[in-house]
């Protein structure tokens, strides 16, 4: 008698290109004996600002938590699970429904029922949680937890390799700036309080565009290497403290293609050209300063022909460069710079971008608490 042949239910994994398909593919794989599991998702942490943000999921409905964030710390039962590195499985969510916090409740009006949530946890670092959810209750007992377990390291791994990837290329990059620009007067936390500006700038203009929060975090991960260009303009142009010339200015310009040329000869290095949203990167180096209007360099493209994640970026390192100090300027107060923003809305900066932050200043004080310079810069 022939035997079965054996199938891989996981072969086509590689071949899902973001973190959403290979998410949405093992939901799928699963989902073939365990079909009571009816919701996975990821959120990801931010320990610098104690924030949770939701990133990826799989569900049979639209998520009900999506462009969501919330401080670990007024999450009572999440946040024990961090501490204590342990899962926890919750099979009947009324339980938690009134006592617990804002996102549990939202999560069983949607219809789930119960849960079982791990930590994501890599080298002894907490970056998140994987959220397992059924539409009935008591389903998560010992034989279906092993299984998910399996399912929930190999998501923490995929995330993190992704994640470090990235990472290391902004750290080789960082490392650069650090040893050749001490020179680059966009010091201290520039990069911090910019790329977060990004990022809620993004998590904001979401429902609009329609970006689901992978979009958002790699707008987030990405903002720093905007001026990644600058390493090749000289000191006595990128130092110079007075007004540039013409011919200086003429160089400046140069650093968004040099910056395009540079991000493609690391990715090929790094053998990162598969990156989830290579594209936004390069768009948010090349296009971050074009101005609505057309007179903005290197292209001169006008409006909504500028990538949104570019127009987002320039947006969020105006703002930051406006309240900064500088050695040939003071820092503007968040007034000032609205008052400024304001101005340029429509002309040189996207009018929606900028609203986003003229109704967000809490947020944007939050940031610049979190992120605030030292007296030295």
């Amino acid at each position: 008698m022939k035997p079965d042949s054996h199938i891989d239910r996981w072969a086509g994994l590689n071949e899902a290109a973001s973190v959403g398909e290979k998410l949405r593919f093992m939901h799928g794989v699963i989902h073939t004996h365990m079909e009571f599991v009816t919701r996975i998702a990821v959120a990801l942490y931010d320990a610098d600002t104690d924030l949770l943000r939701t990133f990826a999921y799989s569900s049979r409905e639209d998520c009900p938590l999506t462009h969501y964030q919330a401080r670990l710390a007024d999450c009572h039962s999440l946040r024990e699970i961090a501490e204590s590195r342990k899962p926890r499985v919750v099979n009947d969510l009324s339980l938690y429904n009134d006592i617990d916090h804002e996102h549990t409740r939202i999560i069983y009006q949607s219809g789930y029922r119960s849960s079982y949530t791990l930590p994501m946890i890599w080298e002894g670092h907490f970056f998140g949680f994987v959220f397992f959810n059924s539409d009935k209750t008591q389903v998560f007992i010992d034989r279906v937890l092993n299984d998910l377990d399996m399912v929930a390291h190999m998501i923490t791994l995929l995330i993190h390799n992704e994640r470090a990837n990235v990472r290391t290329m902004l750290a080789t990059i960082r490392s650069a700036l650090d040893l050749t620009h001490s020179r680059d007067p966009e010091t201290g936390c520039h990069l911090e309080r910019m790329s977060r500006y990004a990022r809620l700038i993004a998590r904001h203009l979401a429902p609009r565009f329609g970006f689901d929060d992978t979009f958002i975090e790699h707008v987030f991960l990405f903002a720093p290497l905007h001026d990644l260009g600058k390493l090749t303009i000289p000191d006595r142009i990128l130092l110079k403290k007075g007004p540039l010339d013409e011919e200086e200015y003429a160089v400046m310009r140069t650093h968004s293609e040099e910056g395009r040329r540079m991000i493609d000869k690391l990715l090929a290095n790094y053998e990162l050209n598969d990156i989830s949203h290579v594209d936004m990167l390069r768009n948010i180096i090349l296009h971050h300063h074009e101005a609505v209007d057309g007179t903005g360099y290197p292209s001169g493209l006008k409006s909504n022909s500028i990538p949104i994640e570019a127009r987002i970026v320039t947006v969020a390192d105006v703002f930051d460069a406006l309240t900064s100090k500088r050695p040939y300027k003071d820092a503007w107060s968040n007034a000032e710079a609205f008052t400024k923003m304001r101005e340029l809305a429509g002309t040189k900066l996207d009018a929606d971008c900028v609203q986003v932050l003229l109704d967000n200043e809490p947020e944007i004080l939050a940031i610049q608490q979190a992120f605030q310079e030292n007296p030295f810069g």
